[in-house]
């Protein structure tokens, strides 16, 4: 059994022109998860913070502009989801041409996912902003609707940068280059950190300056991947025209990881509002209030176990090229005993400084009652933690592969059945209240994580029986 990359090296040698990069992916893959994790896990939670930050400069503007910005946050997470699934696309399919000595089908594979970005981008950009104001009055702007609309077509004009930095980045991780990636992240963050309140307060621009903060720094880092590939030209693979040839197998094999990818973000927002609506149900507004302070802090512990996974797509990507499946089951394991390690650590640290993170978000005497149970919510989610490493490295294992429906079909049943149905059980059937709503998603987790870890175990012992037979 041959996979369509192995096949393709036959005329097509890699050559001895390999960076440091695709030696490392290319060794032993324990050192490439930690190497490629390390810069993943500053940079992803550099992010998160500029988020957090980005919302108290906006706060300034007043409750409206804070609600016109959530009601664009909906849309903006789509193309957010977007970016980063065509970037897992990317990494995977390049990847596993790397692995398979193709150096030829990773620089094509890599034009075909610069193409395909910006068709996708022109698509998206005109559909946005033709029907911006429709979506943002279905969605409820009310009275917020032209500081929505302000917001909205600013952001939204910069759609092409956005999906073309999360390519960017995929096609750096895809060659072993997470320290470049993380360079370029860490230049928007703090670009756009830096750039909110002189554009918001300073330029009085108000609510459209945060969006021109965010357009902007998007644009410089652009400009400094276009630098790279374009005239620095010191990457592994590059945007050579002559090694284009238009290939559906190609575009399937981007699009067959990076649309799943990006529908896996649309599933998590539905989960939200399932949650949101229980929540409501069985303990009222204060309970999504809670929720949704504490799964900001929820969010930024669990960076670091999504960026362990993001290693995982390149790493498996490229042993299933070279069909080195001994490695990928090294690294499905390995990642997840680094996983848990990181998560044993955030679980005890989240358990004992909860009441004081708490009083972060209950510093006004209005708010103030909630910090007991944002605290509480805080300390049953340290176990959705523990159980949440199986889950995030089986799916970026199948991502890696190509098999991005498999990684969808497992984030859907973890959020919209085991999730979904636990809290619902808790909450209502056995009447816990919001604390129900809690442990069914701590007890969704665990069963999501375990029906993973065994589906990715049986796909990698059957890809091990295969390598035995050849």
């Amino acid at each position: 059994m041959q996979t369509d990359e192995s096949q393709s090296t036959l005329n097509s040698p890699l050559g001895d022109d390999k960076t440091k990069g695709v030696n490392l992916i290319t060794g032993d893959p324990r050192k490439a998860i930690i190497k490629l994790s390390g810069p993943m896990i500053i940079s992803m939670l550099l992010m998160t913070f500029y988020n957090l930050v980005n919302a108290i400069w906006v706060a300034g503007l007043g409750g409206d502009a804070l609600a016109a910005v959530g009601f664009v946050t909906p849309l903006y997470l789509v193309l957010v989801g977007l970016s980063n699934g065509l970037g897992a696309g990317a990494a995977s399919a390049i990847a596993r041409y790397i692995g398979a000595d193709n150096k030829k089908y990773a620089n094509n594979a890599t034009l075909h996912s610069l193409f395909i970005t910006i068709g996708i981008s022109i698509i998206l950009t005109v559909l946005l902003i033709v029907f911006l104001k429709p979506i943002l009055l279905l969605l409820g702007a009310g009275n917020t609707i032209d500081l929505a609309v302000q917001f909205g077509q600013v952001t939204f004009a910069g759609t092409i940068l956005m999906l073309f930095t999360g390519v960017g980045y995929g096609v750096l991780r895809a060659e072993g280059d997470a320290k470049r990636t993380m360079y370029a992240m860490i230049i928007s963050s703090v670009m756009n950190m830096i750039l909110d309140p002189i554009l918001i307060y300073w330029a009085g621009l108000g609510i459209s300056g945060a969006a021109w903060g965010t357009v902007i720094s998007m644009g410089f880092v652009s400009v400094v991947l276009l630098y790279w590939f374009f005239v620095k030209k010191d990457t592994y693979v590059s945007f050579s025209i002559k090694d284009f040839m238009p290939d559906k197998t190609v575009a399937k094999s981007i699009l067959g990881v990076g649309l799943p990818a990006s529908a896996e973000f649309l599933i998590m927002s539905i989960l939200a509002g399932i949650v949101n609506g229980l929540l409501v149900v069985v303990a009222g507004t204060d309970a999504v209030a809670v929720y949704s302070a504490g799964w900001r802090v929820v969010m930024m512990a669990t960076m670091p176990i999504i960026a362990v996974g993001t290693s995982v797509i390149t790493v498996a990507g490229v042993s299933y090229g070279a069909r080195k499946y001994e490695n990928i089951s090294i690294a499905h394991k390995y990642s997840i005993k680094v996983g848990l390690i990181i998560a044993a650590a955030t679980s005890v640290l989240t358990f004992v400084f909860a009441p004081y993170i708490a009083m972060i978000f209950t510093y006004t005497p209005q708010s103030a009652s909630l910090a007991p149970t944002i605290a509480a919510f805080l300390q049953v989610m340290c176990f959705f933690y523990i159980f949440m490493p199986p889950g995030v490295m089986s799916s970026s294992t199948f991502q890696g592969v190509g098999k991005g429906m498999t990684s969808l079909m497992l984030t859907l049943l973890r959020n919209l059945v085991f999730i979904a149905i636990f809290a619902y059980i808790f909450a209502i059937f056995f009447g816990l209240g919001e604390y129900g709503v809690w442990w069914g998603i701590v007890a969704g987790d665990i069963l999501g994580g375990i029906v993973a870890y065994v589906w990715a175990r049986t796909y990698i012992r059957r890809l091990r029986s295969v390598e035995s037979s050849d």
